[in-house]
């Protein structure tokens, strides 16, 4: 198999069901993305349909030129293919951030239990540290080898200081004593696989924790959602035809974009939000755009 990462990295991720850190972009240039995202926000606040932290949040690479650019960039994607293989799709990317001083934090999930994927292994997800992910900060935890289990219950929380859509918490004791600590410097990446148990605490820094977070998905990656579902192809042919294959426009926020975010939206929405039980903001409908 092709791609940067060495035969003892992609034995320590088949085996932990993490690899980190990753050096992706120099200080120069993580600053850089840090400047223009954060310009982002700042010059379309209160101009949209959403709050731009919805954008933000989710799908960011429908409407952000920056994260489709980071998340095609050859030196993200030749890990990625490390493991994956040489078809890849971009599924998602959000910028996942916590705020200076902030009590919020993500309690102990697997990510794929709601995407509509099964229990593929055909899926990883790179974290990108555009600012520092410390200890202090809230960066990740990982619990080694749990990605070898199969999906297990989660329940609904809905708790206020829970940045998760739904605040999904593993329904069954995890022992903090087995986490590992995933601390990134900026401009370094971890990848980490969808059953994985993961978890993150509060950012006790006076420096936002930004994180830009690229979900990657084989071509064949089952779709066993209730909605259709969308993905970008990034590299490699994709054969099964078993999503949207997509296209997002250029620039930032256009009204093409904007349209094609709520439909992708609305769609991922019904497999997303299924068995909630409270409505989940994050995928309200919204007038269409235009």
């Amino acid at each position: 198999m092709s791609g940067s990462l060495t035969p003892d990295q992609i034995d320590a991720y088949r085996r932990d069901g993490f690899l980190c850190p990753l050096p992706v972009f120099d200080a120069e240039e993580t600053q850089g993305h840090r400047a223009v995202f954060e310009g982002l926000e700042t010059r379309f606040a209160d101009t949209l349909p959403r709050p731009v932290s919805d954008y933000c949040r989710t799908n960011s690479h429908i409407v952000i030129e920056q994260a489709r650019q980071i998340a095609t960039d050859d030196r993200v994607l030749d890990a990625v293919e490390s493991v994956l293989g040489p078809d890849l799709m971009l599924w998602s990317v959000e910028y996942f951030i916590k705020e200076p001083g902030t009590d919020k934090v993500v309690s102990w999930h697997q990510d794929i239990t709601y995407w509509g994927m099964g229990e593929t292994d055909h899926e990883v997800t790179a974290w990108l540290a555009l600012s520092p992910a410390s200890n202090e900060a809230g960066c990740m935890r990982f619990v080694p080898g749990s990605h070898q289990s199969s999906v297990v219950d989660h329940r609904d929380t809905f708790a206020e200081d829970n940045l998760l859509s739904r605040g999904q918490e593993i329904a069954v004791d995890v022992d903090e004593a087995d986490a590992v600590v995933a601390a990134l410097k900026p401009g370094e990446m971890s990848l980490h696989h969808g059953r994985l148990f993961h978890a993150s605490g509060p950012n006790t820094t006076d420096d936002r924790r930004i994180g830009c977070v690229m979900r990657f998905i084989r071509p064949d990656t089952p779709a066993t959602g209730k909605g259709r579902d969308y993905a970008m192809l990034v590299r490699g042919c994709d054969r099964s035809m078993s999503r949207v294959n997509m296209v997002p426009p250029a620039g930032n926020f256009s009204t093409a974009a904007l349209t094609l975010y709520e439909e992708v939206l609305c769609a991922q929405a019904a497999t997303l939000t299924e068995g909630a039980v409270e409505t989940v903001g994050q995928y309200e409908p919204q007038q269409a755009v235009g």
